[in-house]
């Protein structure tokens, strides 16, 4: 079986390309899928709509250009991988996560363990709490085994 792991959350650091490069390693039957991680094209994803009025505006049409791509790819996948880093609070991961556990598709959650108290609600619906992109993969290559 081929799986399809979305990632999600935090795009300021290069966790995705530790673990896909890790799972590459491997060689596990893993295709990996993302939101958009160019934060200034997420941000103007919505202004192929023409000029917004306000910022607010902006905003609210470039998420729903965004969330197309997005719920797309959760619907699909056979798990998520949600990051939570420390630099910005991660919303729209949190949101992934939620739809996730409203699908009933598995996800993971990627954070320190300074931020498990605001987190626990999302952790609570997460088959793992992962600390680094290595635990990740290694959870890959248990699940996907043969």
């Amino acid at each position: 079986m081929s799986w399809t792991v979305y990632l999600s959350g935090e795009i300021h650091s290069d966790w995705r390309e530790q673990i896909s490069a890790g799972a590459t390693a491997l060689d596990l039957p893993v295709t990996f899928t993302s939101s958009i991680t160019d934060h200034e094209a997420s941000d103007s994803a919505g202004d192929l709509l023409g000029p917004p009025s306000s910022g607010y505006w902006r905003d609210h049409k470039s998420s729903g250009v965004n969330a197309i791509r997005t719920r797309i790819q959760l619907d699909k996948c056979d798990l998520a991988v949600v990051r939570f880093g420390d630099k910005y609070k991660q919303w729209n991961a949190a949101f992934d996560a939620g739809y996730c556990a409203a699908l009933g598709k598995p996800y993971i959650t990627l954070h320190d363990d300074d931020i498990i108290h605001p987190l626990k609600e999302v952790d609570a619906s997460a088959m793992a709490w992962a600390q680094t992109p290595d635990q990740v993969v290694q959870i890959l290559r248990y699940v996907t085994a043969d």
